[in-house]
């Protein structure tokens, strides 16, 4: 059945558009004890969003003009950097926001949340063109209000949001699988090297050292003498090119290269910006200059649970970073080889299945951005719910 998509201003789908409040933080009584969801532009996921980061009190929605925003609400930061502009997300239920969120109260009798999502996600783009300002770009509310997205008749939405959403949900649930497989594997870290409960230890004697009661027979090291933190590579923007290597700065991957620096697998380690994060990648991979890769004498597997229990902070500089020859002179505590190596097995167990999983993420991600445009565009054509 043919249908046509009407381009409708994004004020004329709402019951309204606005904005949040950030309460007074010198009122401690908004934020303790608080039980109201509310949101940054950093915690926009592009989905429904998880938990909040902070929330607010019952006093500080009575005491100022901040608003309880229902669920399905559909959020887009109205300013940032080219990271954080126009990134969205929607309310699983009520909350609030900051000012820096365009906060969307869809009118379900004239649009489908899901589908005026997907349709306002398939756009930005053409938002970030006409946004203003100079160094940093912003979204007036008067420009969000007349933005106009292409609508269907509402049988036809509801169609279109549930074929893309069923990708998301597939993708949400993945993720959350793969965090599970994470924290098992921390858990095991913490429990045989962090509290001691390893197999065996109720018969394995302890020792006095420098790091309290340890095990007979592990060893206390210096990190410098186990691993070395190796620069990464600067890649200026003209020197980028796509590929098939992952970049990875200290925030994780920033992008794709045609080449790589280092054979996979492999860990990073953030030296600016957020400093001391840990990442592992499987496949050869890129490192700018914000981040370190390591190499280790100990299994890879056993060092990247080991990193983030370390203080990479160095309080004296006056930026702090990560100093390698500061890492080097912290403490570890090695434990014998066939402890480790049982550890490594069973870890890379959690951890193969959790790449199995990342690899159906990112399809599952490549197949809904590919339908996407098509879909919002009609050359997809799908039958009315």
């Amino acid at each position: 059945m043919a249908f046509e998509f009407h381009e409708t201003p994004i004020e004329e789908l709402c019951i309204k558009v606005t904005s949040g409040l950030t309460p007074l933080r010198s009122r401690s009584d908004f934020y303790e004890n608080g039980a109201i969801h509310w949101y940054k532009t950093g915690e926009l996921n592009d989905w429904y969003l998880d938990p909040a980061q902070e929330r607010i009190s019952e006093k500080a929605l009575q005491q100022t003009s901040i608003k309880l925003f229902p669920a399905d609400t559909v959020l887009m930061a109205m300013y940032g950097d080219g990271k954080t502009i126009t990134s969205m997300g929607m309310l699983r239920s009520a909350a609030a926001t900051n000012q820096a969120c365009a906060a969307m109260i869809v009118n379900p009798e004239k649009c489908h949340p899901r589908y005026f999502f997907y349709a306002l996600k398939s756009r930005r783009d053409l938002l970030l063109k006409v946004a203003s300002g100079g160094a940093q770009r912003n979204l007036s509310g008067k420009l969000m209000k007349e933005f106009r997205l292409p609508v269907p008749p509402l049988p036809v939405q509801q169609r279109i949001a549930g074929i893309l959403s069923t990708y998301d949900e597939l993708i949400e649930n993945s993720q959350r699988r793969i965090k599970i497989l994470e924290a098992m594997a921390r858990g095991l870290y913490r429990e045989w090297f962090v509290h001691f409960r390893f197999p065996g230890h109720e018969n394995h004697p302890f020792v006095p050292s420098a790091l309290g009661e340890i095990p007979e027979g592990w060893e206390i090291r210096k990190f410098g003498d186990v691993a070395v933190l190796n620069y990464g590579k600067a890649l200026k923007k003209e020197d980028r090119r796509d590929g098939d290597f992952p970049v990875f700065g200290s925030s994780g991957i920033v992008g794709t290269h045609d080449t790589s620096l280092v054979k996979g697998p492999g860990i990073i380690v953030g030296r600016k910006g957020n400093v001391g994060s840990v990442f592992w990648c499987d496949d050869d991979y890129f490192v700018i200059d914000t981040a370190y890769f390591v190499t280790s004498s100990l299994p890879l597997r056993f060092l990247f649970y080991v990193l983030p229990t370390m203080n990479f902070i160095n309080s004296d500089a006056a930026v702090p970073g990560l100093s390698r020859n500061q890492a080097y002179t912290l403490e570890i505590l090695a434990p014998p080889n066939t402890l480790v190596d049982r550890f490594c097995e069973l870890a890379d167990t959690f951890e193969r299945q959790a790449a199995t999983l990342q690899r159906l993420v990112r399809n599952l991600r490549r197949t809904r951005d590919l339908l996407l445009p098509r879909l919002l565009s009609g050359q997809i054509e799908v039958e009315a719910a």
